[in-house]
């Protein structure tokens, strides 16, 4: 089975069952990076987003993702600060990023003796648990460099459970590949269901760590990750998992395009040609041999989406007035 195709399965499932050794999975995202040192270095190919005590405010407060660097500024719901003075970034940045946060609802600006100023409409929530993170790789026969991804993981430390999900049987020599902290999902995509061949470990997100920048024989290039830095990343990802999620595809414009139904969840991109799932962006089109003019399938992946999590896709916001930027 296609990565692609295994992969959305996957998301269906755990989005109708939930991780089968816990906890709840209130986010599911697919792509994320994790890297702490180097900015991509680290996709994963789901991360599971377990509730915090404040989950319920961040769904009021936005759909979209907060943009980072501003909950990480000095920009506060009290005074309302300089955006430029506040958020670390370059002047023009840090104003483009004020006014995305302002677009989705989380700062309140106007302008102060000419300058740009900016607060908080409402705090930013503790919101988030645990995260999951998910490495698929249907076939072992064609590893890559899982192993040394997964090393990589379990060695940043910045998820808290690492698991890597195969549609194929683990032998033992498998699993003395594959770093003991690692849980080990094989996973069944057209019933679709999951056996837990081994339980992941928790790890240490609150210690210091080193992320393995490159592997060589005998020896690995490392970065340090403190506890600072790893919490401001949790956070990133976190985010990131709740303005974005896992349906990231459309549906193309083919006849022979089609909503195909997994696990209860509607609207994934079967193709009838194929007679699969299909990864829209990279095999449809007029130069696919199946391609047939027609009209996209009708699904709302929106509605879809919030009729199977606790993700809203137009909350009430915060209770305070919003100041946005064509009001001055």
């Amino acid at each position: 089975m296609r990565e692609y195709d295994f992969e959305l399965r996957l998301a269906a499932l755990l989005e109708r069952d939930g991780l089968p050794t816990g906890p709840e999975t209130g986010i599911l995202a697919r792509q994320l990076g994790t890297s702490v040192t180097g900015a991509g270095e680290r996709i994963l190919d789901l991360v599971a987003v377990s509730p915090g005590p404040d989950f319920d405010t961040r769904v009021r407060l936005t759909a979209e993702t907060i943009p980072p660097l501003v909950v990480e500024s000095d920009l506060g719901v009290g005074t309302a600060r300089s955006v430029t003075q506040s958020i670390d970034a370059p002047p023009a940045a840090a104003r483009r990023v004020a006014e995305r946060a302002a677009e989705v609802g989380f700062l309140e600006l106007s302008r102060m003796q000419g300058r740009l100023v900016g607060r908080q409409a409402a705090r930013y929530p503790d919101w988030f648990d645990e995260l999951v993170g998910i490495e698929n790789k249907p076939d072992l026969g064609t590893p890559g460099d899982l192993a040394s991804q997964l090393r990589r993981d379990v060695s940043l430390q910045v998820l808290d459970r690492v698991i890597l999900a195969t549609a194929s049987h683990v032998t033992r020599a498998h699993r003395h590949r594959i770093p003991d902290p690692v849980g080990i999902w094989r996973v069944d995509p057209e019933a679709p269901r999951i056996e837990v061949v081994r339980e992941a470990e928790s790890l240490e997100p609150n210690r210091p760590s080193f992320e393995i920048r490159a592997e060589h024989p005998g020896q690995f290039d490392v970065a340090f990750a403190g506890t600072a830095q790893k919490a401001r990343q949790r956070r990133r990802v976190a985010e990131r998992a709740y303005g974005k999620g896992w349906r990231t595809y459309e549906l193309p414009a083919c006849a022979n395009a089609r909503s195909a139904s997994i696990a209860g969840t509607d609207g994934l991109p079967g193709c009838a040609w194929a007679d699969r799932l299909v990864e829209p962006a990279a095999e449809c089109g007029v130069d696919c041999p199946g391609y047939e003019t027609g009209s996209a399938p009708e699904v709302d992946l929106t509605a879809e989406r919030a009729r199977r999590t606790p993700w809203r896709p137009d909350p009430a916001g915060p209770a305070r007035r919003q100041s946005f930027l064509d009001r001055f």
